[in-house]
């Protein structure tokens, strides 16, 4: 999502790049607002979750309190909030590589066995 020139110790950071699916970015930048209030598990959500492995219901609660927590604090620096958004837009597309990651290794071993 964002543009970077790195060479050695030398570090420049550019603006968020527009390159990619638009309604993807649309849909991660919306999701990233939810961001703004503490995660919590409602009876919905425990039922819906019913059946999924522990482990990823383990890295989504990490995640969720992550971000929540990331949100706050740039908050807290008064950043402005297409900002604050971007920003945990950016990890939240991390989460869902890490996740993917984890389920494509996880049926390539059961595929193996």
């Amino acid at each position: 999502m964002g543009v970077e020139n790195s060479s050695g110790t030398k570090q420049k950071r550019g603006g968020i790049s527009k390159c990619g699916n638009p309604h993807a970015r649309w849909i991660l930048i919306e999701q990233a607002t939810h961001y703004r209030v503490p995660p919590k598990v409602s009876a919905q959500l425990s039922a819906r979750q019913e059946g999924t492995a522990p482990w990823i219901k383990e890295l989504s609660w990490k995640t969720q309190t992550r971000l929540s927590h990331r949100f706050k604090m740039l908050k807290k620096r008064q950043l402005h909030h297409n900002k604050i958004k971007v920003s945990v837009a950016r990890e939240l597309t991390a989460f869902i590589w890490e996740l993917g990651t984890r389920i494509e290794a996880k049926q390539d071993t059961a595929t193996q066995n």
